[in-house]
């Protein structure tokens, strides 16, 4: 019996299972992730900390599970996007800890840059470009906006403001990375990076493949810096041998919404996956034709294993989880279980908006300014009408992508495969498949990314043969069937969300 162990490093946690050839959880092993939160709106986390974790999480997982580490045939990772990290390559040693997807420290650059003449100039470019080749990367281009989330600016932040830093990079010395170049550099030496991971930066052309050249040169990052872009899955080298007592072969390295893709069986064009965790990300699969979007949705790369290559189109919302953590904070709830029960109690939320924008809000509304709140709360309104409000909106939120996804492609979608911590909320569930007329799948584990890095690890190791081989390992816990004359119902609520929304846009 040969075995997989799959790390998965996120926002808040670091997890690693360890599987048997039936993909069968032996043993796992979980640690929280400290933030760090320097200044006001600084995000952070420290490298010896999240290096610690990971060599807790790898230990005791294998431990938990009782297998022989000689029984190992393969690591795979996944982590979270957008977190990058500068360090020497030749030490080791970090210039900085690492700035997080969440940290807002270069807002005002991505506000500035993005009203600038020379965007406006590279949009309008792009624009006339599109019309006479009718090219879609020049298309992407004619409504390129800069986001807080791409590494891009707050690279350009670091560069510009981490003393020494940019001397370094300039002589060669300094490299970046996000979580995953990290890892693999301390695990194998290398700098590397995948490129589904390689895509989520901002630094990524999804349309030649490669670095953005222009990208470098508008925000004077050295090329030097970045790192070589590999396949999703090959031979990315070995662990060393002091953390399971032998070396065991890395085979899969992706970021964590490509894994979730994977994990979720969504391998044909068309398949659809919503991840509702920290953030939610709608991912659907374009097969080998990167998307070209006006409403926001992101071109990434989903995997390219060898010939194979797979394309998606991501829209999120970066306010999810941390919205039920905060109920949870405030004192509406104890627990995230009390919720169903709670917002149930009503008819409804009483006339109360809830306004879910704690890190702006994304696309199609694409507003980094815009505040979070409630809109028409009464003395009739109690708790339960303000938590059902937030949950409300969390639906509201994936109705607007969905229905950007489905105004910019041709495709019937039928069923949404959802995933993460907040999919085990069934009225969240229930909603979704209501007010989007599709079937909502939940899986029987919530821990798709590491599902996803376990199944193309065991296909390099020939652990399983094909994706189909894999189809009889996915478990559907629960099918929400839509309830059409729910939507219907529901039309006024939606419009009226609308235009809360829209009060509370451009705030900042």
């Amino acid at each position: 019996m040969r075995h997989i162990v799959a790390l998965d490093v996120g926002t808040t946690t670091v997890r690693a299972h360890v599987f048997d050839e039936n993909a069968v959880t032996l043993g796992s092993f979980v640690q929280k992730v400290e933030l760090i939160y320097p200044r006001p709106v600084f995000v952070e986390i420290d490298p010896d900390q999240l290096w610690s974790a990971v060599l807790r999480v790898l230990r005791g997982a294998v431990e938990a599970s009782g297998i022989d580490a000689k029984s190992i045939a393969s690591l795979g990772i996944s982590t979270q996007r957008g977190t990058f990290l500068s360090w020497n390559f030749a030490t080791g040693k970090p210039y900085h800890r690492f700035i997080t997807w969440k940290d807002l420290r270069a807002d005002s650059m991505v506000r500035e840059w993005n009203s600038s003449l020379t965007m406006k100039c590279l949009r309008m470019g792009s624009r006339i470009l599109y019309l006479v080749t009718r090219n879609k990367r020049f298309l992407a281009g004619s409504v390129l906006k800069l986001m807080n989330t791409q590494m891009t600016l707050r690279l350009a932040w670091a560069l510009k403001h981490i003393p020494g830093l940019r001397e370094a990079a300039a002589s060669g010395n300094a490299v970046f990375g996000g979580v995953d170049c990290w890892l693999l550099y301390k695990l194998t030496g290398k700098h590397i990076t995948d490129v589904s991971s390689a895509a989520a930066t901002g630094l990524f052309d999804p349309f030649t493949m490669g670095w953005a050249g222009w990208a470098q040169d508008l925000f004077k990052i050295p090329s030097s810096m970045l790192p070589q872009i590999v396949d999703t899955a090959g031979n990315f080298g070995e662990t060393p041998r002091d953390i399971f007592g032998v070396p065991v072969p890395i085979t899969c390295c992706m970021a964590d919404q490509a894994a979730s893709l994977f994990g979720s069986g969504c391998f044909h064009p068309g398949d659809l996956k919503v991840t509702m965790g920290t953030g939610t990300f709608l991912d659907v699969n374009t097969a080998n034709q990167p998307h070209a979007s006006i409403a926001g949705l992101y071109p990434l790369v989903a995997w390219r294993i060898g010939p194979e290559l797979a394309y998606a189109a991501e829209g999120a919302s970066n306010d999810t989880g941390t919205l039920i953590e905060w109920l949870r904070t405030i004192g509406i709830i104890k627990q995230p279980e009390e919720l169903t029960d709670l917002v149930e109690s009503v008819d409804n939320s009483d006339g109360v908006y809830f306004i879910p924008a704690f890190s702006g809000l994304q696309a199609p509304i694409n507003d980094q300014s815009a505040a979070t709140g409630f809109l028409g709360v009464k003395p009739t309104s109690g708790k339960a009408h303000m938590a059902r409000a937030v949950l409300e909106s969390i639906v509201f939120r994936i109705l607007l992508l969905y229905e950007s996804l489905c105004t910019e492609t041709c495709r019937d979608y039928t069923c949404i495969r959802v995933d993460g911590g907040v999919s085990q909320n069934d009225f969240v569930l229930q909603l979704l498949a209501d007010l989007t007329g599709l079937q909502v799948e939940r899986s029987a584990t919530t821990e798709m990314s590491i599902l996803g890095v376990t199944f193309l690890a065991g296909l390099q190791c020939d652990i399983w043969k094909n994706k189909e081989d894999l189809s009889k390992f996915r478990k559907i816990e629960t099918i929400f069937e839509p309830n059409r004359s729910r939507r219907l119902l529901y039309q006024p609520t939606i419009y009226q969300w609308k235009r809360a929304m829209d009060r509370f846009r451009n705030w900042y």
